[in-house]
């Protein structure tokens, strides 16, 4: 998750990121109101899950940021800290919408306290919104979930056809949210306050799709007993949504093809077609360009339909989306069972981002569900997923050497650049910027090329390299972790060599900071 930090001063924002750090968050900072409106006013502020907003700026304060953003309907949750803690402050920035209110300096401890409850409660709210639009066929694209950079195209795509009465056609595999999208296209469009009428072809009874789509008159057939409208003019004003298109039988594709073209549907039995005004969205998982080559499909049919095509990625392809709809699904089902459980740990979102997901979005929900359920405590971590921690291991083990080629192992290298959070990243860099490129902590290799214990002199040279990009040059935290003093680090780097520049990130202190602060100077 991805909080934004907002402070003037660079050195409590330093600190802010140092904590948030330890706790696997990702963090963006600004300097002024401003800077942070612009950010959560562009492209890039989906990306955002919480601000820590500082109360006391120059220009546009914290007040002033707290407007801005509910003028702009931004509803991302926001803890304000400030160095003054009257109680004027604290109800000023409650009203103004604040999640929270924090005392500089905060603790680590309220800061995760406060971070936690702000998130668990936003994803409870986005919840209960997105089912009240749901129900009242309001539900927007603004409302899916995502962060991926295949998501946001499609949606992307999804706002130009939102935008016109054009006939869409959604394809992708089963249960990647093809009636999401549906239902969002709908509520973004002119017909959001007319029906939504989904339809799943492939659920039909064969005799009975006509009368169901197109209707029937009283008498027209054994067992009609009184006249049915259809799907059709149900939806007559809104949207007709048929999902798994690809399903219906050839004879109801003829009818289907001429409702289409004319805008009016024959009822079985009628005497004279009913014209009809729907906007219509299809669905399918299946191939329809190779069921029209095999004659499964009508080709005048598939023209009619293939108009404004949209096609969903698979979940494994968008694994950044995974963390996100995890969270949303725990906010549901917590609350559904009456289970007061505050997160998913980092090592069972890694589990889940690991896992291929066959099922998609629908097997994820289903994983969440049964977590929900089996959790006996507050947070719910890798225990609760054993099927899908035991798969993910398997397939880690079929990425050994000597199964290279096969199609696991060519799985696992398509997966393994979504595998590597944001910060770990970062942290990989400034590992290359020192020297070798490190090994994963948990992967130190003991061994040589030639199969050879390796020099203790060099093994702690890397611990000590990998140490210094993980705490980003906060030579204290890594003088305390490694449990040494200050100057014997300082005599350590001198010896391994790390004097020469290297490449500063914010919140970190260079070689050339460290040799600053040995002689007492201020780092900026």
């Amino acid at each position: 998750m991805t909080i934004l930090i907002v402070d003037d001063d660079p050195v409590q924002c330093r600190l802010l990121e140092g904590m948030l750090h330890k706790f696997a968050y990702e963090t963006v900072t600004r300097d002024s109101g401003e800077a942070a409106l612009d950010l959560l006013c562009g492209p890039d502020g989906a990306q955002i899950d919480c601000v820590i907003l500082d109360l006391v700026m120059p220009n546009l304060d914290g007040l002033g940021v707290l407007a801005k953003m509910r003028q702009n309907a931004i509803n991302v949750p926001v803890i304000v800290q400030t160095a003054h803690g009257g109680i004027d402050n604290v109800v000023s920035a409650m009203r103004a919408g604040a999640a929270d209110f924090v005392v500089k300096p905060v603790g680590a401890e309220r800061l995760q306290v406060s971070l936690r409850n702000a998130l668990n409660a936003s994803a409870l709210e986005g919840e209960i919104a997105r089912m009240k639009k749901s129900r009242s066929g309001t539900l927007g694209l603004s409302d899916i979930i995502t962060k991926s950079a295949s998501m946001q195209a499609v949606i992307r795509i999804a706002e130009k056809a939102a935008a016109s009465t054009i006939p869409v056609l959604i394809s992708g595999e089963s249960g990647v949210g093809k009636e999401m999208i549906a239902r969002a296209i709908h509520g973004s469009g002119e017909r959001r306050t007319k029906p939504f009428i989904a339809v799943n072809c492939g659920a039909l009874p064969e005799n009975l799709v006509e009368s169901i789509l197109f209707g029937h008159e009283k008498g027209a057939f054994t067992g009609a007993t009184e006249r049915h409208v259809g799907k059709f003019v149900e939806a007559s004003g809104g949207t007709l949504f048929l999902d798994e298109i690809g399903e219906l039988p050839p004879a109801a594709q003829v009818k289907l093809l001429r409702a289409i073209q004319e805008g009016e549907v024959e009822p079985v039995g009628a005497r004279k077609p009913s014209k009809v005004d729907v906007r219509l969205i299809s669905a399918t998982n299946r191939d329809l360009i190779a069921d029209v080559k095999a004659g499964r499909f009508r080709e005048d049919l598939f023209y009619r339909l293939h108009v404004f095509p949209i096609a969903v990625p698979p979940l494994r392809e968008r694994a950044a989306d995974i963390p996100p709809l995890a969270r949303h699904f725990l906010a549901r089902f917590a609350a559904e069972e009456g289970k007061r459980i505050r997160l998913i740990t980092p090592e069972a979102l890694r589990v889940l981002t690991a896992f291929r997901w066959p099922g998609n979005i629908r097997q994820l929900e289903n994983a969440v569900f049964r977590a929900v359920v089996l959790a006996e405590s507050d947070e719910i971590g890798v225990a609760e997923f054993p099927q899908i921690a035991a798969q993910t291991a398997n397939a880690g083990e079929s990425a050994h050497p000597e199964t290279a080629g096969t199609p696991a192992a060519r799985d696992a290298e398509e997966f393994e650049p979504a595998l590597i959070p944001a910060a770990y990243a970062e942290e990989q860099s400034l590992a290359a910027a020192l020297g070798p490129s490190l090994a994963p902590a948990d992967a130190l290799p003991l061994l040589d090329a030639q199969g050879e214990v390796r020099p203790l002199e060099e093994i702690e040279a890397e611990l000590i390299r990998y140490a210094i990009s993980h705490y980003r040059g906060q030579m204290s935290e890594v003088a305390r972790r490694l449990q040494i003093g200050r100057s014997t680090l300082y005599r350590k780097l001198e010896a391994l060599g790390l004097n020469s520049e290297r490449p500063e990130a914010d919140g970190e202190i260079g070689t050339a900071g460290v040799a600053a602060e040995r002689h007492g100077r201020k780092i900026a």
